[in-house]
């Protein structure tokens, strides 16, 4: 498949993100869909990590910055932001909401096959994202090491 129909597959997935449509899931993600990020495998269990995203961030929003295409791969880098108001699961550990607004910066990986994202690759900063949630605070030492962090 060209480059640019799976650019246009990454973006209308995104934009399906971006407006709760996890009905067009079924049109864009494989159904034994693999993300490595998470560890995990299948479209319905994807979808149930995007439900409890948009449980714990209802006005997470991501903006495309820049998309490539080679092959079967497409990467994208997005700015997203949003705002803690549901529980967040932490890798089995619940957060109560925050109410706190965060940014991150994100790239993704995806191999398309079929017309579908079919393996996924997450890469952002979850040291800044915790820190944004007030999850983590940095010790004295790390405090004199990153100045430009603490606040």
């Amino acid at each position: 498949m060209p480059s640019e129909e799976n650019k246009a597959i990454v973006r209308r997935f995104i934009e399906a993100y971006n407006s709760r449509n996890l009905d067009l899931f079924d049109d864009l993600v494989a159904p034994d869909y693999v993300d490595h990020t998470h560890q995990q495998q299948g479209r319905e269990i994807f979808k149930q990590l995007f439900s409890m995203a948009f449980n714990a961030f209802p006005d997470w929003n991501e903006n495309i910055e820049d998309i490539i295409a080679e092959e079967d791969r497409v990467w994208v880098c997005v700015n997203a932001t949003g705002t803690h108001t549901g529980e967040w699961n932490l890798s089995g550990v619940p957060l109560p909401p925050t109410g706190k607004k965060v940014t991150m910066t994100m790239v993704f990986i995806w191999r398309i096959e079929n017309g579908k994202l079919a393996e996924g690759w997450e890469v952002d900063e979850d040291r800044d994202f915790l820190k944004q949630l007030g999850v983590i605070e940095y010790t004295e030492k790390g405090r004199n090491l990153f100045p430009e962090d603490v606040g």
